[in-house]
């Protein structure tokens, strides 16, 4: 049976997340914090947390880290530390603390109906956190996902950062088989003193494979964003479709974001775009909605919150982009 990590495991992994660089770059003189100089508040026993998992289906398997170790030995044999990439700081403590998690197999021929809901509490005074992230002023919350689909899959990440005072994200997906169809769609809104800080990868590794990137961001207050987004297409990876669209909204004058796409294309038989926009309220759009009798601070907040939509389309069920729409809706008018 494969084991989760042993005591002699956890302290090398966390001498080496101590011993690794980020890797991230201040982004700008309006960055405070220092990445390199992060450490965990306490120590983060994953034992003394609690992971709960939805699943509708009667042929998927989602299950914790544990029951998938013991009850299915072989699958989780094949998934298990590939996600996590060594090279990165925070897969080292990630993979120290991995006794809190969810595996989750679902076969090749079988479609879903509802997605798989993966919630976790930490233990108290840690984080609570999902896909969409609406922890605690006082929290700071790091994630790294890693997709790696197989043959003729689809993948999409839906990744929502709004709370905590420190959110650093990860979104990788590595296409390594033809016939892949890979979305990442993420929204921020940093306000206050937030920082958020987000690096989403699309590599290209074999060709007749599409991507879709999509990125909405606005800042408020003090807060400061950045969002790297990189696009790689291999020599042989022709027949690639790859696109990156980011647009960010400053709503202050004391607010920034760092928008920085980047493509690194070696194919010559392809098609990839990026766009990226950063800007404030389009004086135009407010001045129409003004002269039909609506108020400024109530168009500002229409145009605001609509800006957002299309990456809220992206999310799974009604049910949570009306939660997110909810807590845009809070920001703007903070």
């Amino acid at each position: 049976m494969p084991n989760l990590p042993t005591p002699q495991e956890r302290d090398a992994a966390l001498s080496a997340f101590a011993a690794t660089r980020t890797g991230r770059e201040k982004p700008s003189q309006y960055w405070k914090i220092d990445l390199e100089t992060l450490m965990p508040n306490a120590s983060l026993d994953g034992a003394a947390g609690e992971v709960t998992i939805e699943s509708a289906s009667s042929r998927a398997i989602a299950v914790d880290l544990q029951t998938g170790a013991r009850d299915h030995a072989a699958l989780f044999e094949r998934a298990f530390r590939r996600a996590i990439e060594p090279q990165h700081k925070f897969a080292h403590l990630a993979l120290a603390n991995a006794r809190l998690g969810a595996f989750i197999y679902i076969p090749a021929d079988c479609a879903l109906d509802e997605p798989i809901v993966v919630r976790y509490r930490a233990a108290e005074g840690d984080i609570t956190y999902a896909s969409a992230q609406f922890a605690p002023q006082d929290a700071r919350v790091i994630f790294t996902r890693v997709a790696r689909p197989g043959r003729d899959a689809r993948v999409a990440w839906a990744s929502a950062e709004l709370g905590a005072s420190l959110s650093l994200t990860e979104l990788v997906i590595t296409i390594e088989e033809p016939g892949v169809d890979a979305k990442i769609a993420t929204l921020f809104f940093p306000t206050g003193s937030q920082h958020v800080d987000i690096v989403s990868s699309v590599d290209h590794r074999i060709g007749d494979a599409t991507s879709e990137t999509l990125v909405k961001s606005a800042a408020a207050g003090r807060g400061q964003g950045r969002y790297l987004g990189n696009i790689r297409i291999a020599a042989h990876a022709q027949h690639s479709d790859a696109s990156l669209r980011d647009d960010a909204l400053l709503l202050s004058q004391t607010a920034h974001i760092d928008s920085i796409p980047a493509l690194e294309i070696a194919a010559n038989d392809v098609k990839a775009y990026h766009g990226a926009t950063v800007g404030a309220l389009d004086d135009e759009s407010i001045f129409y909605m003004t002269s039909r009798g609506i108020d400024r601070e109530a168009a500002e907040r229409m145009i605001a919150l609509g800006f957002f939509e299309p990456a809220i389309d992206r999310f799974p069920t009604e049910a949570l982009r009306e939660e997110l729409r909810t807590a845009l809706q809070a920001k703007v008018t903070s």
